[in-house]
């Protein structure tokens, strides 16, 4: 297997609001070093506020390291503008967030097919059928978020993020909202779903159990991998 991902020595750092005073600065991320490779599931566990989503934010380029280098499918990306960013990882990078995150005023046939048109990509009412089909929700998708239940709206997050048949998938607390077997619907889903298309799939959960099914699990503390 080859890289998808690889931080080496990231530090993720915050001025204080009261620096101009001398306070110090807050380091969130301290030397952060970590790789995933492709096809393979890792599970980042660690108390809150230990940096576990904002290593994977860091991962993804949603947030800037400070310093340290971030590889992301090969690609350096800690100086990248916002457009070279979105081009790496449109239709090749996804996210599966704890708060769904749906368009309100769309379907969940229309959320999971904007991200497809938004990156171009062909067959877009094709590919999200068929992502919704795999989730379990063909019959519903021409509901609003706001007439499915939060197991059905994370089953329409997971859709729209494999949609695209991505390389690499970040899942954020993809539980955390949701009672215990609408948890345990969409694992299974997260797992066997980018286990078919072959994506590599980081995940940071305090679900012991859901880590667990994970290939390789790392723990972190204090802003670093222990």
């Amino acid at each position: 297997m080859t890289e998808a991902l690889r931080m080496t020595g990231v530090w993720l750092t915050f001025p204080s609001a009261g620096a101009e005073d001398g306070a110090a600065a807050l380091d969130v991320l301290t030397g952060v070093n970590f790789t995933a490779q492709h096809g393979e599931s890792v599970a980042i566990v660690g108390p809150s506020g230990s940096g576990k989503s904002s290593m994977i934010a860091v991962a993804a380029g949603l947030e800037r390291a400070s310093r340290g280098e971030v590889t992301l499918l090969g690609e350096r990306i800690e100086k990248l503008g916002e457009d070279a960013l979105a081009r790496l990882r449109r239709g090749r990078v996804s996210m599966v967030f704890q708060s769904f995150h749906l368009l309100e005023t769309m379907t969940a046939f229309d959320n999971v097919r904007a991200p497809l048109e938004i990156a171009r990509l062909d067959k877009v009412d094709e590919r999200a059928r068929a992502a919704l089909d795999a989730v379990g929700l063909s019959a519903r998708r021409l509901h609003y978020p706001g007439q499915l239940s939060g197991g059905e709206r994370q089953r329409v997050a997971v859709a729209r993020a494999l949609a695209c048949d991505p390389v690499l998938v970040f899942a954020d607390e993809p539980t955390g909202n949701l009672d215990s077997e609408s948890g345990r619907v969409v694992a299974d889903l997260l797992f066997s779903l980018t286990k078919d298309r072959g994506a590599a799939l980081v995940i940071v959960t305090h679900d012991h159990d859901l880590a667990a099914r994970a290939g390789r699990t790392v723990h972190m503390r204090d802003g670093h991998i222990v």
